[in-house]
């Protein structure tokens, strides 16, 4: 995964480290207070003896506290004929350390209440947790003793397992998806042979294959140390007291290698290189590369507005010339920027009805490009630039986790946590001419690499015969692993032994105000005044099951209608109002809902507003937008059948809920019934069921309630229109457990899934005691089924079982994507699993477990505005009383063994099952014909 280190995505980067200590003292200390007349991040910055920096923010608005470490390595820092390491590496950093036994880093975090991951880019790998506040001490003992102990607990079978789990998750990640290679290909012709970005950070197999459990050791000691990691931890903390425990920990870890930072080196391309990648795609696709800065490069800021004019919204000449023109489907401009480089990218998904390959496609690239020069960049280019910075910046406040995540980052690549303030002159900076400026210099007839990706046997689409081919790689033979020597870490305490959490933290569900507008929409508010802006969410029940069948899809694309032209604005004039307040209006639908979502900076609500009541009442529903839209979702169909992941939810929902019934129909449609679909259908259908009948609003704002309705008033005028929803189906029945196969050729993994009908949605019933009994068996990362298929058999990178439920229907599922060669296997192990549960049940251990988790997570559940939103839309949706969360603590504490075993016997009959699996047959065929199950082929027809 690539990172971009601007502002732009300051939320995108996370991480979490940890280690041992006895009792030193840091050697410099640095505090960032807030600005009264700058958005800052207040922070203390301080380094301990052994190198390690830590960063400390508090954030006293919820009882939960987040903690990152990062280590300044990444897929950049491998050796040739070594890829994938670093992120093999991050793998076995959840594998156990001396006193963490194997597994028990997740089971203890999420018995804790917490959330926690792990990610690697080409420049950094980060560690990162979310728990209640009061159990910091245990989050640092954790990851203290992975920086300092991993090594004791290293095994050559740990090693192999988790070999074999990264090679599943390159094979569902990038093999087995559609265009999954078109980075890999992009960067080998981009960057010299060598280079530390010429390879994908998930590696190459063969590199997997070559490394062995010497490097892995060598390759901790040289990047892992306290010195080449910064550990930054905000939230509702103690200062004094989480030094104390930094220095406990962390602070006898001894001191890495020195690490020296990688001097970045602008590349330049002499030549245009053109690739072809043949994919299993519906929609050839195009994408010019261009080399251009570096990450905080002068020029990197006037590159991105540069990026932004060409390629992002419908304001842009991309969108203009190429979408709608209905020559592609999609297409955008980006510049995504690592610490050493950074790429300018131009991307368009062709539309196949338009006759055109990407050829064509290619010269309106180059068209689009002098016309851009031609033009010159506008006033409002720049204002909706400035617009996205300030909007970006200050919803990135929202979570501790994304403050947090930006310290971190800052940190690591420039020395300088806080670097807001920075990147807001940087941008507010960049003039007109320096955008024309950086168009001369890096795009305007300069090489680039070319990648066409085109339908398998189809090569004549490509714009060019394919000119450049990959240098042999030049492997140099391993040589023997120096053995590196640690100095003993000594403690005047025992690390065995886990710290106590402290008093657990009080948690409110937020206070909410409820009222009803002029015409009954039912109103639900949350005042919060973290941040100065508003979310409205706007929720009209029908949605999918106001279709008729044979037009399956119709209530989708009306919401899609509603968010292009209206009578008083073009789309291009709307998106540049919205984008000039840097506000968002989208319409859209969500199974049984048609939803509106309106976010904003407060001071900017009113004009927002006035935008929403023109996209609600004034829409334009013009023949050309119709047709563009509908051949988007047509080509994007026909694209998704080419998705393992996709097909199989398709066989799922046909085989659980019938052909014949509108609710196994995606709420999208099918290409047979949105082709049957017409403006007018659109037309009558905004005629019939545009209506506050069964409207329901949510807000949460940090303006009052007097305020906030106020602004909603003109919500009075929307005329009421009854409607009535039915529901009346005949689903089918199965005496027996059947596999129902779905063929996916070339497919490297088999989508693998076990399921059934369940009980709907309720907060305190059936359905909610049946999601407590799963937790154990595979709501987890250290539930049964995960456990046995990725740690144990490594056959899946994960796998997963849930009760999904809403107000009509409700389904059991176990999903994994498996090793294509051992998909009977791991079918087999599915169902042992299923029955051991079913018939043995829940051990008191596992209750305990559960318990602990759903308890204490209470302290993460409503900290954002998205949260609160959700909170609140559970309440609306059901109709739930206000108190179900104590509710639900009272049933997670009381709730008996004997129960929870009960539903496990009833919900979980393998006999009551059905089998999806989705694969290669040629690769397949022998091994289901040795499963005890009839096999019926499915075809999925969108």
């Amino acid at each position: 995964m690539s990172v971009k280190l601007t502002l732009k995505n300051f939320v995108i980067v996370s991480a979490m480290l940890g280690i041992a200590a006895c009792q030193q003292q840091a050697t410099s200390s640095i505090e960032n207070e807030p600005n009264q007349e700058q958005i800052t991040i207040p922070y203390e910055k301080y380094t301990l003896d052994n190198g390690l920096t830590v960063i400390l923010h508090e954030d006293k608005s919820d009882p939960l506290v987040h903690v990152d470490v990062t280590y300044h390595v990444g897929s950049a820092r491998e050796e040739v004929g070594k890829s994938g390491f670093a992120h093999f590496f991050e793998h076995m950093m959840f594998q156990g350390s001396k006193h963490v036994a194997d597994e028990q880093h997740f089971r203890i975090i999420t018995e804790s209440g917490g959330s926690m991951n792990g990610t690697t880019n080409s420049d950094r790998t980060n560690y990162y947790q979310t728990v209640p506040a009061n159990q910091l001490e245990k989050v640092l003992w954790l990851e203290a003793d992975r920086m300092g102990f991993l090594l004791d607990a290293v095994t050559q079978k740990k090693f192999e397992v988790q070999r074999e789990t990264v090679k599943n998750e390159r094979a569902q990640r990038v093999d087995n998806q559609p265009y999954g290679l078109r980075h890999e290909r992009t960067i080998e012709a981009l960057f010299p042979s060598g280079h530390p970005y010429s390879w994908s950070t998930i590696g190459y197999v063969e590199d997997l294959d070559r490394v062995d459990v010497n490097d892995l050791k060598a390759f901790f000691k040289r990047w892992y140390g306290p010195n080449n990691a910064v550990l930054t931890i905000g939230g509702d903390i103690d200062k004094s007291k989480t030094k104390q425990w930094v220095e406990k920990y962390f602070g006898s870890i001894p001191k890495g290698p020195e690490v020296n930072k990688d001097k970045p080196e602008i590349i330049e391309l002499n030549e245009t290189r053109y690739i072809t990648l043949e994919d299993q795609v519906h929609l050839p696709l195009l994408q010019i590369t261009f080399p251009t800065v570096y990450a905080r490069h002068p020029d990197e800021a006037p590159l991105d507005v540069l990026s932004d004019i060409l390629g992002t919204g419908k304001t842009s000449l991309f969108y203009k010339n190429l979408v709608k023109s209905g020559m592609a489907v999609q297409a955008a401009v980006g510049h995504p920027c690592r610490e050493l480089a950074c790429e300018f990218q131009l991307l368009a998904l062709a539309n196949p009805s338009a006759g055109k390959n990407l050829k064509q496609i290619h010269q309106v690239v180059k068209d689009t490009l002098e016309e851009f020069e031609q033009r010159g960049v506008l006033p409002d280019d720049l204002k909706r630039t400035k617009a996205s910075i300030e909007v970006s910046t200050v919803f990135g406040l929202q979570s501790v986790a994304g403050k947090v995540s930006a310290l971190a980052a800052n940190e690591t690549f420039y020395g300088e946590p806080d670097l807001i303030a920075d990147d807001i002159a940087r941008y507010n900076s960049v003039t007109a001419e320096d955008v024309m400026r950086v168009y001369r210099k890096y795009i305007k007839n300069k090489h680039a690499v070319v990648l066409s990706v085109v339908p398998k046997g189809q090569t004549q689409l490509a714009v060019a015969a394919q000119n450049y081919q990959l240098p042999e790689r030049k492997i140099t033979p391993p040589s023997e692993v120096d053995e590196v020597k640690q100095p003993a870490i000594v403690d005047n305490f025992d690390r065995s032994k886990t710290p106590a959490a402290g008093e657990i933290p009080a948690v409110k569900v937020p206070e909410y105000w409820e009222s009803s507008l002029a015409n009954g929409i039912s109103l639900l508010g949350v005042h919060s005044e973290e941040t100065p802006t508003t979310h409205i969410s706007l929720a009209l029940e029908g949605g999918m099951l106001l279709d008729q069948k044979d037009k399956a899809g119709l209530a989708s694309l009306t919401m899609l209608m509603l968010n292009e032209s209206t009578l008083n604005f073009t789309n291009e004039e709307m998106a540049n109002a919205l984008a000039k307040l840097g506000s968002s209006i989208q319409f859209s639908t969500s199974g049984r809902y048609m939803q509106v979502q309106v976010s904003t900076l407060s001071k900017n609500l009113s004009e927002t507003i006035n935008l929403l009541e023109e996209k609600m009442f004034n829409p334009a529903f013009l023949e050309a937008d119709f047709l563009r839209l509908k051949e988007r979702i047509l080509q994007s169909m026909q694209q998704q059948l080419k998705d393992p992941g996709y097909l199989a939810d398709r066989g799922r929902d046909v085989v659980l809920f019938g052909k014949e019934n509108r609710v196994s129909l995606p709420g999208e449609g099918t290409i047979a019934t949105v082709t049957n679909i017409t403006l007018d259908d659109v037309k009558n259908f905004y005629s019939r069921y545009w209506s506050p009948n069964m409207a329901k609003a949510i807000t949460v704002t940090d303006l009052s309630q007097a305020e906030l309705t106020q602004q909603l008033g003109f919500l009075s005028k929307w005329e009421q229109k009854e409607y009535a929803i039915t529901e009346q189906y005949q689903f089918p029945e199965y005496d027996k457990t059947s596999l129902f196969f779905i063929e996916h050729p070339e497919a490297v993994q088999s989508v693998v899934l076990v399921t059934k009908r369940g009980p709907t949605y309720d907060a305190t019933g059936e359905f909610f005691k049946a999601k407590l009994m799963n937790f154990p068996l595979g709501g987890a990362f250290n539930s049964r089924i995960n456990l046995n298929l990725r740690e144990d058999k490594g056959y899946a990178y994960g796998a997963r079982s849930h009760f999904t439920g809403g107000k009509s229907l409700g389904f059991f599922e176990v999903s994994s994507n498996v090793t294509a060669a051992n998909t009977a296997d791991a079918i087999n192990e599915i169902v042992n699993e299923l029955n051991a549960y079913q018939s043995q049940g829940m051990t008191e251990e596992e209750v305990a477990f559960m318990r602990s988790a759903y308890t204490l997570s209470d302290a993460l559940k409503y900290e954002t505005p998205a949260n609160k939103v959700r909170f609140l839309r559970q309440l609306q949706a059901f109709e739930l009383d206000d108190d179900y969360p104590v509710q639900q603590l009272k049933i997670i504490n009381s709730i008996s063994v004997d129960e929870l075993n009960q539903l496990a016997s009833k919900h979980l009959k393998m006999q009551d099952m059905q089998i999806i699996v989705v694969a290669d047959k040629s690769v397949l065929e022998s091994q289901l014909q040795g499963l005890p199950y009839p096999t019926q082929i499915l075809t999925i027809r969108h």
